[in-house]
């Protein structure tokens, strides 16, 4: 092939430069291929959750039994007044939490009535068999069982009472005895001694003439 081609500078020349054109032309007309597409890196298709709405979730029961607990510690510092207003703000109470924290309440005057009222309340939890009551059996069976104790406690101690003060009265009427004995013995060594009766005479006196 180079054998054929004239070896004159001018010629070569225009046939480089009509080389050079040709494949510029070829290269036109090629094909551009499209990229490789590897199915790995292909990306999955998104789709768009449609977010549903849901209830609150109903509260745990440790939450209830927390919170009774809570009441129950505020309610063993009020004293008085305070005290007295929050009997008042629960004395209506039908729910069986509310007539667990009126019964804690009432446990801390150290009255006897309200105690036995305190035990009267535990007793209606336990009778009831809603699933609220239900749930909060065991912390009633608790309180019921330290009431009981509290309650024995309070009336051997009201027997001691009663006893102490029958003693005190039974002292004090031994020193108004004693007392009045004490007034009798002052009362005879502050006498007077008595005067000695004259003896009669012996002879009689002759009648005067």
């Amino acid at each position: 092939m180079l054998s054929s081609v004239d070896p004159r500078p001018g010629k070569r020349l225009v046939f480089c430069v009509a080389l050079a054109a040709s494949l510029a032309a070829a290269g036109c007309t090629l094909p551009r291929q499209a990229p490789a597409q590897t199915v790995g890196n292909a990306p999955s298709p998104v789709f768009a959750a449609v977010a549903t709405p849901t209830p609150p979730p109903a509260p745990p029961v440790r939450d209830a039994v927390a919170l009774l607990l809570e009441h129950a510690d505020r309610v063993r510092g009020l004293q008085g007044g305070e005290l007295a207003q929050e009997i008042a703000r629960l004395n209506e109470a039908s729910a069986p939490a509310d007539q667990l924290r009126l019964a804690m309440a009432l446990s801390q005057t150290r009255q006897l009535y309200d105690l036995v009222r305190a035990q009267e309340l535990l007793q209606r939890v336990l009778a009831n068999q809603t699933e609220e009551a239900r749930e909060l059996h065991v912390l009633a069976r608790l309180l019921g069982a330290r009431y009981a104790e509290q309650r024995r406690l309070e009336d051997q101690l009201d027997r001691q009472n009663q006893q102490v003060r029958e003693l005190q009265r039974r002292l004090g009427d031994t020193q108004d005895k004693l007392d009045a004995l004490k007034e009798i013995e002052r009362s005879l060594t502050s006498r007077p001694p008595a005067a000695p009766a004259s003896a009669p005479n012996s002879r009689a006196r002759p009648p005067a003439p």
